[in-house]
């Protein structure tokens, strides 16, 4: 009992979260339309509740050098709420995904991997648009909530769509590598997810989804158009979160096991 109980304990290698992490992502690559947009539409209404906490902390606290600091205590709350409900997150997506297909680089693994990002994707900014038009119209929070969130989302439209793009891409790592080692966190996950997050913005990292979420919530304020809404906040976000998880992390992730998995082979 006390070797199973040591057992249960030891943390698992680099080539186990490999194929833990691969597996979701066969699972995931085989889901109907269905099983995949609306836990996506969840997961972009629900991400929401990361602008809704940083608002509420934002309006109560003095303007002082340490309140951003402060208010970055309410950006993991969304991610808990989606990672732990299992809903379906775009950026988590990314490296859950593309596991599968730099394995096993087929046809279908490509196509079933770009649709599911295209499925995840689109359920995402449809979530974070109707939650970006509820708070812009007083439907979602008070008015003093509002106008914090405002104040917060401005910050985005700082950035050129590139300094948007390079920004996205340390995002997109970090939250690939949050997916990596959530299999090993077991009783820590809370703990983990709040720690990658709550970095993530207190360094100002673009993350596509809840960037969404202030994106349209400008728009539908009426403070930016269409084009700049889609084409200079969004997609360079998604983009730059695709070129970090997708691409430099899940292909290193590979990489260091791709040796061992390779001599499995022969």
């Amino acid at each position: 009992m006390a070797d199973s109980d040591n057992d249960d304990l030891k943390a698992a290698d680099a080539k186990e979260l490999h194929r833990a992490v691969r597996e979701e992502g066969e699972d995931e690559l085989r889901r109907p339309v269905g099983s995949l947009f609306w836990p996506g539409l969840a997961a972009g209404m629900a991400i929401s509740a990361s602008l809704i906490a940083e608002a509420a902390l934002y309006a109560k606290l003095p303007a002082t050098p340490w309140r951003d600091l402060v208010v970055a205590l309410g950006y993991p709350l969304g991610f808990l709420i989606v990672i732990l409900g299992r809903m379906q997150l775009f950026t988590e997506s990314t490296i859950t995904a593309m596991l599968p297909l730099v394995t096993t680089p087929t046809r279908w693994a490509l196509l079933r991997t770009l649709r599911l990002w295209g499925i995840v994707l689109f359920a995402n900014l449809l979530g974070t648009a109707i939650s970006g038009a509820l708070i812009a119209h007083g439907l979602l929070g008070s008015d003093e909530v509002r106008g914090a969130a405002l104040a917060i989302s401005a910050k985005i439209t700082e950035l050129s769509p590139l300094a948007t793009f390079i920004n996205a891409i340390p995002a997109g790592f970090m939250i690939a590598i949050l997916a990596w080692a959530l299999p090993n966190a077991r009783e820590q996950s809370f703990w983990i997810i709040v720690a990658f997050t709550y970095v993530l913005t207190a360094a100002g990292f673009s993350h596509s989804v809840v960037g969404s979420d202030e994106a349209f919530l400008l728009m539908f304020a009426g403070k930016t158009g269409l084009w700049q809404t889609l084409i200079e906040l969004i997609a360079p976000a998604v983009l730059g979160n695709l070129v970090g998880g997708a691409g430099i992390f899940a292909l290193l992730a590979h990489g260091q096991v791709k040796a061992e998995m390779d001599g499995e082979a022969t």
